[in-house]
């Protein structure tokens, strides 16, 4: 693929997950929550110029820190997201404010890392940061999984004292 359609991709799934993550959604444990990262991961992969040819070494070490970014930004995002159980043992999960700043701070991470890497001389293909976008949603979805098993149900509520009795008609005075 070309350089502007993982671009235009990542940007996709981008946009999907920071507008999904703010609304309410059941954590689907029997969903594939692996498969989307999976196919992230293989589109960056299948891409030969990950690796700068001419700079081997610093392309390496960018990759690394990118994916390491890439993972702290998802363990991060997946523990500053709410998670709550519902009576009928659904758990579901929304985003709160600390994972904007998350989302944030992971962006000026990556521009920094971006920077860094053209005043260095390094080739940056978007494969990087499509493979690091792949951890950042793998590890957020398998945190959240994990979270999401060690939730309780919520009781189901008990009704109050009077409900459900028979309540007299008011007398009437004349």
């Amino acid at each position: 693929m070309s350089g502007l359609i993982n671009a235009l991709a990542i940007a996709a799934v981008a946009v999907l997950v920071i507008v999904r993550q703010f609304r309410a959604q059941p954590i689907g444990t029997g969903r594939r929550w692996w498969l989307v990262p999976v196919i992230l991961a293989f589109v960056a992969l299948r891409e030969p110029g990950i690796v700068d040819a001419h700079h081997r070494i610093a392309s390496v070490v960018l990759l690394g820190a990118e994916l390491l970014i890439g993972l702290v930004t998802g363990a991060s995002w997946a523990w500053t997201t709410r998670i709550w159980p519902e009576p009928d043992g659904t758990v579901w999960s929304k985003s709160t404010k600390a994972s904007v700043t998350v989302w944030i701070v992971g962006i000026a991470l990556r521009v920094g890392l971006f920077a860094l890497g053209t005043a260095a001389g390094v080739h940056q293909d978007s494969s990087a940061l499509l493979l690091a976008l792949a951890a950042t949603l793998l590890v957020r979805s398998g945190i959240l999984l994990w979270r999401s098993r060690s939730v309780s149900p919520a009781p189901a509520v008990a009704p109050a004292y009077g409900d459900h009795t028979v309540r007299s008609a008011p007398k009437e005075r004349v």
